[in-house]
């Protein structure tokens, strides 16, 4: 494939649609930028460039349902790629076959998961995804839907409200309060993370950054 007959100059990534080459089921839809095209095209397994977690990412990585290339396909503007892929496992994180399950007219979910998925994917990302599901649900009936739709303040007072009962259930030497109390705390920073649309994988990047540095060295070299 010739990267050039592309349009970057419309944008650095590439939209792509996924299509499953026996059902022509449309799976997903992602971004490809150069780098991500390049991979997908010399291995012929999907790669592409996660805006959330600033990265390349391969498909099924955590899961090892990964999509195995058969065909790219640029559609006519030159600006959008269709891939036709044979998928092992699932497509949808949330374990269903297909990312497109909701219709928004009659507020129905189509499909059920397939699979189980948090096993794969880890609670922290699993609660990740749940809390950005809950932006656009009723307050009435969310906790999680009602603290983001009551912005900064709230949010960050509950931050602060649980790192002060973690703090205290430390000192108390309270090992259940203890556990219970990070659970709150590390819920609430999810919450804070995902109002502003910061991946818990962009933490893990900046923790695995700091591996093998010392914590004086590692807060010496941030700007002042």
């Amino acid at each position: 494939m010739n990267l050039d007959l592309i349009d970057w100059q419309k944008s650095e990534l590439l939209p792509v649609i996924v299509q499953d080459s026996s059902s022509l089921e449309v799976l997903m839809m992602a971004y490809m930028n150069r780098e991500a095209l390049e991979l997908s095209l010399s291995t012929r397994i999907a790669h592409y460039y996660s805006r959330s977690k600033k990265r390349l990412w391969k498909k099924g990585e955590s899961s090892g349902h990964l999509q195995h290339i058969e065909r790219f396909l640029l559609d006519c503007d030159n600006d959008t790629l269709l891939i036709i892929v044979r998928q092992e496992g699932v497509a949808c994180h949330t374990g269903r076959k297909s990312c497109f399950f909701t219709d928004i007219v009659s507020d129905e979910t189509i499909s059920d998961p397939q699979i189980d998925t948090t096993a794969a994917y880890g609670i922290i990302d699993e609660l990740y995804h749940t809390i950005l599901s809950r932006k656009n649900a009723d307050p009435s009936t969310s906790w999680t839907a009602k603290l983001l739709s009551k912005g900064d303040n709230a949010i960050l007072k509950k931050v602060v409200e649980e790192a002060g009962e973690f703090a205290f259930a430390v000192k108390d030497d309270n090992e259940n309060e203890i556990i219970y109390e990070c659970a709150d705390l590390v819920y609430h920073v999810l919450v804070a993370l995902g109002h502003k649309g910061i991946s818990p994988d962009r933490i893990k990047q900046e923790l695995a950054r700091r591996v093998g540095t010392s914590g004086i060295a590692e807060k010496n070299s941030r700007p002042s």
